[in-house]
This record gives structure tokens, C-alpha cells and sequence, in this order.
């Protein structure tokens, strides 16, 4: 097929002859051009430099000019030199796709795998080219949120992809490569820069091309690395949002009193506890454009996450995600969000994905040899265990009775000497097992199996050790743990756990920390709203409706608000398909939601008090204990 040729110089466009060149002409043509460039005799490779510049606004005669060149080029890629040529191959790795229609796109994208293939100093900088397309240019941002736009979007990204995975294809060396430089061209994430709204789009943009990668042909090369890059960036931007950010407006920021609660069922400013003047909900981030940013692409992640369990490959996922928390998250200071990613990858598969985590992180509390890992570990653990509704009571129970064996084989090994620094892992594993019990007592209690496995635990010798972790831990912890304790009757002497002064000690202060702001549980109640409301929310138990031992006749729901409430999360299908089965599975299943559902009164008849800062409070009727390693 004959090609009419034309070249631009100077800005104007000078016909040479209306001459039709076959496609071996024409690549003679531009090869003759490349080569001139040795002689002196420069003035064709200027002039085909000159029409790689053109971007905006082509003619159809200047979109087929462009396009003849490209292919021309792609043929003669061979006498392309990186010394000769270099103004020839910034210009083409500079040119943006987004800027083009499919001719030009394609015949781009035909230069730079063929640049790629023909010698390998090339490849990293085909591979930046491509990558550098995964954002479009800020002028484009606000047309890519319509359907024209998403079309464009859609046209660019699914040839960037088909073009990598054909580099991989002819080059597998260069997967490797392909990762350093996607973490490499990560958007920067400073809060100055995010200000803009187009500067947040794109960053999401770019992740949802880094998860493309992940599930996409060339993901046995790369998939970890994308995963474990996304959990990075999560990170980053979750330390980047200080506990100012959340406290900004509470006069008691030493502690968190109040556990959060729907901004549509409280206001800001006046809550029906009491306890502090503004409440800690949605609301409480304002208008953070980190925490926003963040909670889209925690959004971008589960919906990954979700896609791959459709496809029956979140087991190979998770295991990258369990790796990527040992190592980025578990030793965070103050990571707040970024764990949830985790927790919702468990609430897609409980027996495999949940089971394994919580596994994971108590084989790390018993044998790891870093003691903040540890803490961190049973921290994690015991607020996982707490708060994850999709757990069932059996192996919440195993795994209580194994944080306790460990707690009174350490006793066994030591002394009198209360020394918090000391021993900070046995308390934290002491502070542990009384934070999920706070949680699950009630639900255990009420089966019988279950009853009598707790019964069976040497709970008693562990908190009555001369070790004394009762006036170590957490006041707050303690206090509702004992309270539970006496109402079921969980040991033989309960009198002897009575505290005859409740204020919070020097040994307590020692383990827990002076700066309260460290004291939270790794899977308090997630703050960014979309993730919580459309992924969290519904797999995750809220103080709010914990059923306590010691809760009245007249605080308990009624059966119809349990049906309410189960059906509202599950559909009326699994009201139904609940009543299946005999009676002893029936009690069974029910007793694993009802400490979800039952909307019972958690706030004490005759709560205590105690000193914080020099003045007297109300103790809080709701738990926000901590053992984050920092606190401990």
C-alpha cells in the first residue's frame, strides 16, 4: 500500500513530491534519514524529529503523516543509535497516548516494542513510557469521570497493558524491571500535592493500574510486587494522618472514650453518654484529603480483593497480603486504617484467609524474638478476634485457650518482681485475652461446650500470679472484664479480684504508656467512611451490640429486633435458610451472630471513676483500651 509523504521543518509543512512510497520505500527512506545524521547531513533527521512533536489538534493529513512515520520508524529500529539519535528517542519516549486516537496509539505502541526488542538498553525506558500512560495529563482529569472520557481511558489503558504484557512476552527479564519502575513513578503523596482534586484522581488511576497488573497475563511475574507496592502506598498515607487530624476538636485527647458511632445517629457536638463533648465518628477526619484519598483506594482494594475470590484466587493473593503486613504494617506506629485491608481479605474467606491470620499472628506473639513484635502481634490478634463477626466461637475459644497456656507457662518460669518493662509481653498477652473476653464472654458462656472449655482455663492462677496483671493493665480493660467475670461466675473466688481502689496506677501508667493518644486496638472502628459502610461495617462487631454476662432481662433485645437486624445484613434467603437443620446447629449458628445482632446495654449501672490530667471523669461506657507496641 502507497503512502503520501510529507515532513514538517520549522514549524511548516513542505510537500517533497505527491509521490505514493511503498512501505519498503518509506523504511529506506527513514533509515536514510537516521544515517545521514553521521555524514552532517542532517536536515531529514530534523525533520523527522520534528514530526514526532506534533500532538495537538492534527489534521487527518498530519494523523497520517504521524503515522506513517511511526511504522516507518518501527522498520528501521535497528539504525536507531542511543548516542546519534538521542533528540529522536527523548521524543517518542516523551510522547503522551492520551493525547492521540487508535491509529497513532497503535503505531506508537508498535515503535516502542520493537525499540524494546531490538536492543536491550532501551527496554527500561519503553517500560518508564508505558508506565508514565498509567496517569492521564491533569488537563484531562475531569473528562475521564464522563462517558466520552471513560471510553478514552479505557482505550489507552487496555493497549498500555496488551503492549507490557507483549515486552514480557519477548523479553521475560524485563518483568523485573517492570516493577522497579512502577513503585518507581508511585505518585508522591504529600498533602500539599493532594490539595487538588485532579492530583487525587490520578493517584487512583495509577492504582487501579498497578491492581491491573496484579490480576492482568504477566501477573506470575509481578503480581506480589503490585500487591505489596499497594500495601505500601496505604501505609504511607495512613501515618500521614496524625492523631491531631482525628482529635482535632476533643478537649480530653488523652484517650478515646467513646467508640465510634454512625455520624447520621449522633451529633458532632452532644451524644446521649456523656462522657466527652464531641464524639468520635465518620465526621471526626472532616474534610482530610489524605484520609479521602486513602479511603478510595482502600475502596480500589477490597473491590480487587473481591474479584480475585470470584475468581478463586484469593488464597494465592492473601498469602502476598499476610507477608506484605509482617513486613510493612504489624510494626507501624500508629497505623490506624491500612489493617483493614487484611481484615476484610479474611471476612472473604473466614476458614482459610481468617483462620490463617489470626494462626499467623499468635505463632509471632509466641516465638518471634523482638518483644515489640510481639506486643504487636497479640495486639492485633486480640482486637481481630474481638471484632471479627465472621469468627466462629470454637476457634475463638482455641485460641484463647492458647494465649492462656502460654501466659501461665510463663509464670511458671518467673518470680515476684512486678516489673511492667520487664514483662511487657506477659502483659500484653494477660491484657490480651481480658480485651476479647470483654468482647465474647457472653456468647461463649451461653454454650455449653464453649462454657466449659473457658471454665476449663487457668485463667485464675495466670491473673492471680504474683505478678499481679490485674493492676498492671488497662483500668478500663480490667474493670469490664471483672465485671463480666463476677456475672458469670468465671472463677471459683471472684472476691478475690475485687479492687478496693480503681484509679489507675504507676505500674499501669508504666505498661500502658503517658502519652494516651498511643492507647487503641489495631482494629478499632474504621473512620473512613466508604470503606467502613460499603466492606467493613458488615462483617465487623461494634461495642454497641456486645451482649455483656451481666446485662438485665429488660436490656436485652427482642427476638423480633434480632430477625431485624439479621435480616437487614443477610437478606430474609438466610432468615430462612437459617431455620434448616436441627435444633443443636440452629442454637449453634444463632449463637455466632447474636452477639452482632442483639442490641444489648453496654454502659455499666454504677460506673467508676477515675484521674486523668488532674481531673475526675466519668468512666467511659465504651472500650478503647489499648496494647499498640508503642503504648506498651
Amino acid at each position: 500500500m502507497g503512502v503520501e509523504m510529507a515532513y514538517q521543518y520549522n514549524g511548516e509543512f513542505q510537500e517533497m513530491e505527491d509521490v505514493n512510497f511503498s512501505d519498503s520505500e518509506l523504511v529506506c527512506h527513514v533509515r536514510d534519514a537516521l544515517i545521514s545524521v553521521q555524514t552532517g547531513d542532517s536536515d531529514s533527521y530534523h525533520q523527522l524529529v520534528g514530526v514526532m512533536h506534533h500532538s495537538e489538534r492534527l489534521a487527518p493529513d498530519e494523523v497520517a503523516l504521524l503515522v506513517t512515520s511511526l511504522k516507518a520508524l518501527s522498520g528501521a529500529v535497528s539504525y536507531i543509535d542511543n548516542v546519534h539519535h538521542d533528540s529522536l528517542l527523548n521524543s517518542i519516549f516523551g510522547m503522551s497516548l492520551w493525547k492521540y486516537g487508535p491509529d497513532v496509539m497503535d503505531a506508537l505502541l508498535e515503535l516502542i516494542i520493537a525499540l524494546a526488542a531490538s536492543n536491550g538498553k532501551y527496554v527500561d525506558s519503553c517500560l518508564d513510557m508505558l508506565v508514565s500512560n498509567f496517569m492521564p495529563p491533569m488537563y484531562l482529569v475531569y473528562t475521564l469521570k464522563q462517558p466520552r472520557g471513560q471510553a478514552k481511558k479505557e482505550q489507552v489503558l487496555s493497549r498500555v497493558h496488551t503492549a507490557l504484557e507483549d515486552i514480557v512476552d519477548l523479553i521475560p527479564m524485563a518483568a523485573s524491571r517492570l516493577s522497579s519502575v512502577v513503585v518507581h513513578r508511585m505518585p508522591t503523596t504529600f498533602k500539599k500535592d493532594l490539595e487538588k482534586d485532579h492530583l487525587m484522581y490520578r493517584t487512583e488511576i495509577y492504582v487501579e493500574n498497578i491492581l491491573r497488573l496484579e490480576s492482568g497475563a504477566i501477573r506470575e511475574f509481578v503480581g506480589s510486587r503490585m500487591l505489596m507496592a499497594v500495601v505500601d502506598l496505604l501505609t504511607e498515607l495512613d501515618v500521614a494522618i496524625g492523631w491531631d487530624d482525628i482529635l482535632r476538636d476533643d478537649s480530653c485527647k488523652g484517650i478515646f472514650a467513646i467508640e465510634l458511632e454512625d455520624a447520621d445517629e449522633v451529633d458532632d457536638d452532644e451524644n446521649d453518654y456523656g462522657e466527652l463533648p464531641r464524639t468520635l465518628n465518620h465526621k471526626s477526619l472532616g474534610k482530610n484529603i489524605v484520609a479521602d484519598l486513602l479511603d478510595s483506594l482502600m475502596v480500589l482494594t477490597f473491590e480487587h480483593l473481591e474479584s480475585c475470590a470470584n475468581n478463586k484466587r484469593l488464597g494465592e493473593v492473601f498469602e502476598t497480603l499476610l507477608d506484605s503486613f509482617m513486613l510493612t504494617i504489624l510494626n507501624t506506629y500508629k497505623s490506624k486504617f491500612a489493617q483493614f485491608v487484611m481484615f476484610y481479605a479474611c471476612a472473604l474467606d473466614p476458614e482459610k484467609c481468617g483462620v490463617k491470620f489470626a494462626k499467623t499472628l499468635a505463632d509471632r506473639f509466641s516465638c518471634s524474638d523482638n518483644p515489640v513484635t510481639r506486643m504487636s502481634a497479640v495486639a492485633y490478634l486480640a482486637s481481630y478476634l474481638a471484632r471479627a463477626k465472621f469468627l466462629s466461637p470454637a476457634f475463638v475459644a482455641s485460641t484463647l485457650k492458647r494465649l492462656v497456656d502460654w501466659c501461665l507457662e510463663y509464670c511458671e518460669t518467673q518470680g515476684s518482681d512486678m516489673n511492667p518493662k520487664a514483662h511487657r509481653v506477659f502483659y500484653s498477652g494477660c491484657q490480651a485475652i481480658m480485651y476479647v473476653l470483654c468482647f465474647r464472654m457472653k456468647s461463649l458462656m451461653d454454650v455449653p461446650r464453649f462454657k466449659s472449655q473457658l471454665l476449663l482455663m487457668p485463667l485464675e492462677p495466670v491473673l492471680k500470679h504474683k505478678l499481679d496483671p490485674l493492676k498492671v493493665c488497662l483500668p478500663s480493660i480490667v474493670e469490664e472484664f471483672l465485671k463480666q467475670a463476677k456475672a458469670a461466675y468465671l472463677f471459683t473466688t471472684s472476691e478475690t479480684f475485687i479492687f478496693e481502689d480503681m484509679l489507675e496506677s504507676d505500674f499501669s501508667k508504666d505498661f500502658g504508656g503517658l502519652e494516651r493518644l498511643d492507647m487503641f486496638f489495631p482494629f478499632d472502628p474504621c473512620l473512613l467512611k466508604k470503606s467502613d459502610r460499603g466492606y467493613i461495617r458488615p462483617n465487623f462487631v461494634y461495642w454497641k451490640h456486645v451482649r455483656t454476662t451481666y446485662g438485665s432481662d429488660e436490656d436485652d433485645s427482642s427476638d423480633a429486633d434480632i430477625a431485624e437486624d439479621f435480616v437487614a445484613e443477610n437478606g430474609e434467603s438466610s432468615m430462612e435458610e437459617g431455620r434448616t437443620g436441627s435444633l443443636d446447629e440452629q442454637y449453634l449458628e444463632l449463637d455466632e451472630f447474636d452477639h452482632a445482632m442483639n442490641k444489648m446495654s453496654i454502659t455499666p449501672k454504677n460506673g467508676f471513676t477515675y484521674r486523668f490530667g488532674g481531673e475526675q471523669m466519668k468512666m467511659p461506657s465504651r472500650i478503647r483500651p489499648s496494647t499498640t507496641p508503642e503504648s506498651l
